[in-house]
């Protein structure tokens, strides 16, 4: 299959995945779970790439999403609170200082802008350590901006420890789609790149990445920023989604919950993320709810040790199961595509084929 085929199978199915959903949006009702799945699973699948960009393509364990989320959730919100909407939103703050709004695109651009620069000042000093220890100076970093956004000093800005609200939201589960999508295609145009290329190298072997003549600290930098970029776009969709922010929303266990997904779907896996993205938003929000049903009959049977909170843990039991037996992941370090499917099809039929023609032979 030559580039220009490729190119027009994978614009044909991004085609029908729109307008699926478009018709989709038209026959069922627009508070169905389906859709909370679909508009969420999109969100974290953009956080979950721009993890594996850093975690499974450069080698770089970062512990720093929900943080970088989190200033890209603000930055979006406090862009776009309409100005006749802040005195009530900044109540104690008469009204904040912030007097002005920019469109949606441009604020979602900003909150990622916002959150490269503090990647890269970050970057500056932690980047020079390894493993284990860049993960914990990462993962401070988040708990970090998480306090100081609570701070009411900068409450003429983040509003203290209020909620912002007010904001503009999405109302079409294409909207998280399109923008998730064209982030995501841009990060694997970097992966395909010679920028992309350095980063497994350094993800391989760092001694010999140096010998090749590849810039270490300068593409750890690279990756960091890119990474961090896109987690500050996802969090601004995010915020969108939930109609209303606050900084203690940004925990640690957000940061955990996209490295689970990284690590169901297959480190190093883009559409492995994608995949496990939505399984995970899917579990964890709509089929695993019923074991919270503590009054759960099933042919007159009463279910027994059904709790609130329950599937939370029959979800992290099932999460511990496949990280002990099935390491890879969904994907492995594979990744889902046009071309994969053909080959598919084509040796299955061929192979087929070969057998048929081999027995008429005889």
């Amino acid at each position: 299959m030559n580039k220009n085929t490729k190119m027009i199978w994978n614009a044909g199915l991004i085609v029908a995945l729109l307008a699926t959903l478009f018709i989709l949006e038209q026959i069922l009702p627009s508070g169905s779970m389906f859709f909370t799945v679909l508009k969420k699973g999109a969100i974290y699948a953009l956080v979950a790439v721009s993890m594996n960009l850093l975690n499974g393509f450069t080698g770089l364990f970062s512990l720093g999403q929900a943080g970088f989320m989190l200033l890209g959730a603000y930055a979006y919100a406090i862009l776009t609170i309409p100005v006749e909407s802040r005195g009530s939103v900044y109540q104690y703050f008469d009204g904040g200082i912030v007097q002005f709004t920019v469109p949606v695109p441009v604020a979602l651009i900003a909150g990622g802008i916002l959150a490269a620069v503090f990647a890269y000042l970050i970057g500056l000093p932690v980047l020079r350590l390894k493993s284990d220890y860049l993960a914990i100076a990462t993962l401070g970093f988040a708990e970090i901006i998480r306090a100081v956004f609570q701070w009411d000093k900068l409450g003429p800005v983040t509003n203290g420890s209020n909620l912002l609200r007010s904001f503009p939201s999405f109302k079409s589960v294409l909207y998280p789609f399109i923008v998730s999508g064209i982030c995501i295609a841009l990060i694997v145009m970097l992966i395909n790149s010679t920028y992309g290329r350095a980063f497994k190298a350094i993800r391989d072997d760092e001694i010999a990445a140096e010998a090749m003549g590849i810039n270490l600290a300068h593409h750890k930098r690279l990756a960091f920023v890119i990474s961090s970029f896109f987690a500050g776009v996802s969090g601004g969709l995010l915020a969108m989604y939930q109609t209303t922010i606050q900084a203690s929303m940004f925990k640690s266990a957000m940061t955990y919950e996209i490295l689970l997904i990284v690590v169901i779907g297959g480190i190093g896996s883009v559409t492995g993320s994608c995949i496990s993205s939505f399984l995970f938003i899917a579990c964890s929000e709509w089929w695993l709810r019923f074991l919270d049903n503590e009054n759960l009959y099933i042919g007159g049977f009463h279910v027994p040790l059904l709790r609130p909170g329950f599937r939370k843990v029959v979800f992290a039991v099932v999460i511990m199961l496949m990280v002990l037996f099935y390491r890879q992941g969904i994907m492995g370090t594979r990744e889902f595509s046009v071309e994969g499917i053909a080959n598919f099809f084509k040796n299955k039929f061929g192979r087929k084929k070969t057998a048929e023609g081999g027995g008429s032979h005889e």
